[in-house]
């Protein structure tokens, strides 16, 4: 990889310009100094402004946001749907966003140049955008599913579902969860999960259920962006030069064996399917088979012949069955949150 350019910047000053001890001219100074007579001394008492009422300490202290994801919207369940098999579907589609989304944040200042630096930490928040509204949607469904806090503990119902579960209550597959390995392992894995993501999501705009269908239908222009952007990478590294061609193919070899499990159902997945709330992911196989088939053409990469990773008993990530990789990411991602359930701000 060439040297990027130097991008320092310019020096501020000369030596005979202003010194340090100079008085800053009027209307130059990056920040007011504070003004005593009022409320705020400070910047961070000024963000109480922001609030409906200043002092209000019932907000916790490392909430994703102030207000509900989901206020003003209806979320009664439609008629003859299960509304913990709701909850269920959910928290499987919100879980693999969520645990997919902290895989890619791990790129942030690591990516190969600040263009891809950027380009995957947005498309991990609109992942993170994607688990928020979907654990809230679960929550709303069932509260059942939310994890039980301190008496007084502000916080939220999706936050909770985020930070206060252990791996075995996580529904993610497990191909989003393996721990990352170069950039050619993250665009191979992002490449597979967006395609699928992206044909459940096409369908599930249909949904019977409003909430489901309005975060599809949001999420349809987000995951079609990430799909792409992964399928030019795909190419790139491919037809690139040796080394990238070998690192991306050693990571299909290694990731493959994971791809199929997506796009197998779980008994939730069809109840929810049948009900016309959630989508069968066996009913996308064919066009999923066709995407990937066509990127794989064009970066003359055979499609690998191997097994899938069988489950234990039959039970995968659907079922709570996950890899050591799982749980020492949650360890990590978790650790501020559960030891201030009751942090105020």
């Amino acid at each position: 990889m060439s040297t990027p350019p130097d991008s320092s910047p310019p020096p501020l000053r000369s030596s005979d310009e202003q010194s340090v001890g100079d008085p800053v001219p009027d209307g130059l100074m990056s920040h007011s100094a504070p003004d005593p007579s009022r409320v705020e001394g400070s910047v961070y008492d000024g963000l109480l402004e922001h609030h409906d009422v200043v002092g209000d300490d019932a907000r916790w202290a490392f909430g994703t946001a102030f207000e509900d994801p989901l206020a003003g919207v209806d979320t009664t369940v439609p008629d003859d749907v299960d509304a913990s098999a709701l909850a269920a579907y959910c928290l499987m589609l919100g879980d693999d966003a969520l645990v997919l989304s902290h895989r890619l944040s791990e790129w942030c200042s690591r990516a190969p140049d600040l263009e891809d630096d950027i380009a995957l930490a947005n498309i991990a928040l609109d992942l993170l955008g994607q688990a928020r509204l979907l654990l809230a949607r679960a929550a709303a469904a069932d509260p059942s599913v939310v994890p039980p806090l301190p008496e007084g503990s502000p916080v939220p119902a999706e936050d909770a579902l985020a930070f206060f579960r252990d791996a075995g209550e996580l529904r993610n597959v497990r191909l989003a969860e393996v721990a990352n390995g170069d950039f050619a392992h993250t665009v191979v894995r992002l490449l597979v999960l967006a395609t699928v993501r992206l044909a459940v999501l096409g369908r599930l705009v249909g949904s019977r259920d409003p909430v489901l269908a309005a975060i599809a239908a949001k999420g349809v222009k987000e995951v079609t962006y990430h799909r792409d952007y992964a399928g030019r990478w795909f190419v790139t590294l491919a037809q690139g030069t040796e080394e990238s061609r070998r690192r991306l193919l050693a990571a299909v070899a290694e990731l493959w064996p994971l791809c199929e499990e997506p796009l197998q159902v779980h008994e939730t997945e069809r109840a929810m399917a049948r009900a016309g709330v959630g989508v069968d992911p066996g009913e996308v196989r064919d066009e999923v088979d066709a995407v990937l088939g066509q990127v794989l053409a064009a970066g003359g990469v055979d499609r690998p012949d191997v097994a899938a990773l069988a489950g234990v008993g039959g039970r995968t990530g659907r079922h709570g069955l996950h890899t050591e990789a799982l749980s020492r990411m949650l360890a990590e991602m978790q650790v501020v949150a559960r030891a201030h359930p009751t942090g105020r701000w």
